[in-house]
């Protein structure tokens, strides 16, 4: 069967009541700072927000030839609609829909003169993820069983965001935090780093595992003598401690540090640059975006990567969508998943604004939804042109 058509969309959610419950207090997205690679500019320094693009979700429609349409989704707003609607759409109109690698292969090889990472990858990602909700609905099965089928009964979900004691309420046995300090904060932020992560300790006792969260702030010295002060509380890992560049810094980082596992991969596009961490034994953990790297299909070769050598594979911001959960249901080596909470302490996750067919974390667990394709459950007159 054909590709019709494939086009970019907005999704229009129909409107809803707000959460009945009140918050206890804001959330700490709010105004906690973090620290980001921005970080020694001090006119960028307090909030991501102050520094990145303003630029909106982008959703692609995938048209076959009987009807059907699949969805897929990204980031990055405008530019990345360009590449989709001005080249890869379209190249790819008129071939087969079941063909799926082909048409990946396709658009990392039209690409090639302008590029075929960062925001090439994220509108790669978008038509993949499209072409495989067609495929699931086409077929009338989920797209966990079109690539292998459950390897896990439920998926273990850790919290992402600093208001822990929330989450413990909420019955997460992991939780990860945002580290708020870097370089640019000298001695003193090293302290309040490790302030953190010992309340942190002390609050979910033994129990609980803890992550830190260091996005692409650091450098090799400062990671280094941070690990080493936080030896004594037990981490399960450090994460995006470099700029995902600098694979060298990587490598001489995990030499000097054997006590803690290692994660970072939100931020690369592609599976090479994973291939070049694995060779070199930098990480333990690899942290693919399946909306950025290049959707479902890559995600599926680095988990094989990574199984080969014994890594694991626990996606960023896997356990918020669809997407993410089926990838990671289906892999034997991804048995955690990423739940962002960005909410009030207070309010009840399943009073929050979701995408239809997603899950909610119970007790630290959660499974994905079983309707065809991703399961999105999102109506086609929810989608209006991007453009």
């Amino acid at each position: 069967m054909k590709i019709r058509s494939i086009e970019t969309k907005r999704l229009r959610l129909p409107t809803r009541e707000g959460p009945r419950t009140p918050a206890r207090r804001p959330s700490w997205a709010r105004d906690a700072e973090v620290a980001n690679p921005m970080s020694h500019y001090p006119k960028y320094k307090r909030h991501r927000s102050s520094w990145q693009p303003k630029w909106d979700t982008v959703h692609v429609k995938i048209t076959a030839e009987d009807g059907t349409w699949g969805l897929g989704q990204t980031s990055y707003g405008r530019p990345v609609a360009a590449i989709i609607e001005d080249h890869f759409a379209p190249m790819l109109v008129g071939e087969n829909c079941f063909a799926i690698e082909k048409l990946w292969d396709m658009m990392f090889r039209m690409s090639k003169p302008y590029g075929s990472t960062g925001l090439t990858t994220c509108a790669m990602s978008a038509v993949d993820l499209a072409l495989w909700d067609l495929a699931g609905k086409i077929q009338d099965r989920p797209v966990y069983e079109l690539i292998g089928g459950p390897a896990h009964d439920k998926l273990f979900a850790y919290a992402t965001g600093n208001d822990t004691d929330w989450q413990i309420e909420l019955g997460f046995k992991g939780v990860k935090l945002a580290c708020p300090y870097g370089p640019a904060d000298g001695l003193r932020g090293l302290g309040q780093n490790e302030q953190l992560v010992s309340r942190t300790r002390k609050l979910v006792g033994d129990s609980v595992e803890i992550m830190l969260d260091c996005y692409m702030a650091f450098d090799v010295d400062y990671t280094i003598r941070l690990a080493q002060r936080l030896r004594s509380y037990r981490l399960k890992w450090i994460e995006e401690f470099l700029i995902p560049e600098d694979i060298e810094g990587h490598a001489a980082v995990r030499r000097a540090v054997n006590w803690v596992s290692l994660a970072s991969g939100e931020h690369l596009f592609t599976r090479w640059p994973f291939q070049q961490l694995i060779e070199r034994r930098a990480l333990d953990i690899l942290q693919p975006d399946i909306f950025w790297v290049g959707g479902l299909s890559e995600c599926i070769k680095i988990c094989h990567m990574a199984s080969a050598v014994g890594l694991q594979v626990i996606l960023h911001g896997g356990g918020n969508s669809p997407y993410g959960l089926h990838l990671s249901y289906a892999m034997p080596n991804t048995p955690w998943v990423e739940y962002f909470i960005g909410s009030p302490p207070g309010v009840p996750l399943e009073e929050q604004k979701w995408l239809p067919g997603s899950a909610i974390p119970k007790d630290s667990h959660i499974v994905p939804n079983d309707g065809p394709g991703f399961g999105l459950g999102i109506a086609e007159d929810w989608l209006v042109p991007y453009s």
